[in-house]
Parts: structure tokens; C-alpha cells; sequence
């Protein structure tokens, strides 16, 4: 039987006192020894802490007493351990950094679409266009079929890969994605205000879908940011693992090759060691 109750919500909403709401929060996570991230901003919050039911329980009602947050309800799955190694709450200037002024997802987002209706819409073969809102090395690991990855390192790179899409794009119907949907509260009002007439954002995001839907139109795993690496369409853990030195994430297959040495080298960062090594070598 699973231990650790994994806990991951965000929310887009005005919050002040941010100092003092972060030591009250920091102390009652040590006290009740859950682990993970909180992130507080003047936009909302976002968390992704571990522990046992009836800590993680009581913080959820603490949240809830905050203003703004009354509603707030967390996704959850199980886990065998901690997945988490130390306790943070942190202040921010956005929950989710994008880097571009009057995006405010409290105030408007994109149409939000269910996993069960996106599966529908695939189901029956409607055009549509799937945009993969992640970084290349999330979408690497999985996505689904058919979809147009952004192409990005790192979310604030998303409005150039935005200003790379064909025009003819902006008046066709695009359902947007990412894990759990925070990147795309953010990313579809930007799409909006970049000429897109019929943008919808995945409710829940990849994670939802699972839950909801399993595998249906999706190929490969889902990057997940804890000790899993990835979870599959029934949200178990694979056997995929993230490379020490260069933290890519690495699918079986990918641990089998000889220049994948645990703790050292992976495929992807083996050369640019060897050259390293070499030069160090020579000096």
C-alpha cells in the first residue's frame, strides 16, 4: 500500500502578505514533515508537496481559509516514498515564469477544453491542431499524436515559438497542452493576443487526461518534475531516470547504451565530457 498522499495545485489569484503567509506555511510544513515546493506570487500559488494523508489533509484546509483560495483542490497520486527531498516555500514574482506583462490568468484564460471532450474531438477525427506548450525535453519523453511541439528550452522562449507558426494556423480551432495546465493559462491568453481566433487550453493537462482517458491518441510517458521522472497513461512510475551530470531525462532504452554511466554520462552529455576531460587533461 502507497504512504506518501503527492499533492500538485496551482491558482491564479490576487494574494497579498506574502512574507508572513510564507513563514506561516514554512513552519507548518515542517511541523506536519511534508516535503516539496510551495511558490507564492502576487498572482496566485502553486505547490507540489508530499507526505502522509492527514498532513497532507491539513494543509489543504489551511489553504483553504486563505482569501481566494476557499476552493482550491489539489490532484493527487500515490507513492511508495518521498518523493521529495527537502521542505521550500518560496516568494515569486509569478507562480510560473513567462516573463510577458499583462497576461493575468486570474482575470482571463483560454477556454478550457475536458480530457473526456478532447478525447471525443480525437475520437472522431475533428481538425483540430495539438500544440505541446513544454520544453523539448518533456515533449521528447511523450505527447500526443500528431502534435506540434513549441520547440522551446525554456517557457519564456514560448512567444518566439508563437511568432513561428503559420499564419494560416490562426484561424483554425488549436487545443493547447503541458502536465498539469498551468503553463497554458498563460500561454493561450498570449496566443489570443497574437492573433488566434480559436485557442483551447487541456484542462488539467497531460496528467488530467490520464486520470480521465488513459493512453487514447498518446504516444510515450509523461515527464513528471519529482524522483518518477515519468509516469505512464495509468500514472505509474517507468523506468525512466534523469542523467546526473546533465539532468535529461533518459528512457530505458536510453540507460542501455555504453556511454550511459550512472552518476556520470548519458548519451546526450558524453562527448562534450570527453572533450572536457581531454582538455583538462592536457593542461
Amino acid at each position: 500500500m502507497s504512504d506518501f498522499i503527492n499533492l500538485s495545485v496551482y491558482k491564479f489569484t490576487p494574494l497579498t502578505g506574502l512574507p508572513e503567509l510564507r513563514e506561516r506555511l514554512l513552519a507548518l510544513t515542517q511541523e506536519l514533515n511534508l516535503k516539496g515546493t510551495i511558490l507564492l506570487s502576487p498572482e496566485g500559488i502553486n505547490l507540489f508537496v508530499a507526505g502522509v494523508r492527514e498532513s497532507a489533509d491539513m494543509l489543504i484546509t489551511t489553504l483553504h481559509a486563505i482569501p481566494g483560495l476557499e476552493d482550491l483542490k489539489a490532484k493527487e497520486s500515490l507513492s511508495v516514498k518521498q518523493p521529495f527531498s527537502r521542505m521550500l516555500v518560496k516568494i515569486k514574482k509569478e507562480i510560473i515564469a513567462f516573463g510577458v506583462e499583462g497576461i493575468e490568468p486570474a482575470k482571463h484564460t483560454a477556454p478550457k477544453l475536458p480530457a473526456r471532450i478532447l478525447k471525443q474531438w480525437l475520437d472522431e477525427g475533428r481538425p483540430i491542431t495539438l500544440i505541446d506548450t513544454r520544453n523539448d525535453y518533456e515533449v521528447r519523453m511523450g505527447t500526443f499524436k500528431g502534435a506540434i511541439p513549441a520547440s522551446i528550452d525554456n517557457f519564456r522562449e514560448f512567444p518566439d515559438a508563437v511568432a513561428k507558426l503559420p499564419d494560416a494556423l490562426k484561424q483554425q480551432p488549436i487545443v493547447m497542452f503541458c502536465t498539469g495546465g498551468i503553463r497554458c493559462e498563460k500561454a493561450g491568453p498570449y496566443m489570443e493576443r497574437a492573433g488566434f481566433k480559436d485557442v483551447h487550453q487541456l484542462d488539467g493537462g497531460i496528467l488530467k487526461y490520464f486520470e480521465e482517458c488513459g493512453g487514447a491518441h498518446y504516444d510515450g510517458e509523461c515527464f513528471v518534475f519529482d524522483y518518477r521522472v515519468g509516469v505512464d497513461p495509468q500514472l505509474n512510475e517507468t523506468n525512466s531516470a534523469l542523467c546526473f551530470t546533465c539532468q535529461m531525462p533518459l528512457k530505458e532504452e536510453e540507460q542501455q547504451d555504453p556511454r550511459y554511466v550512472p552518476g556520470q554520462t548519458c548519451p546526450h552529455c558524453y562527448d562534450r565530457i570527453a572533450v572536457m576531460t581531454a582538455l583538462s587533461e592536457k593542461l
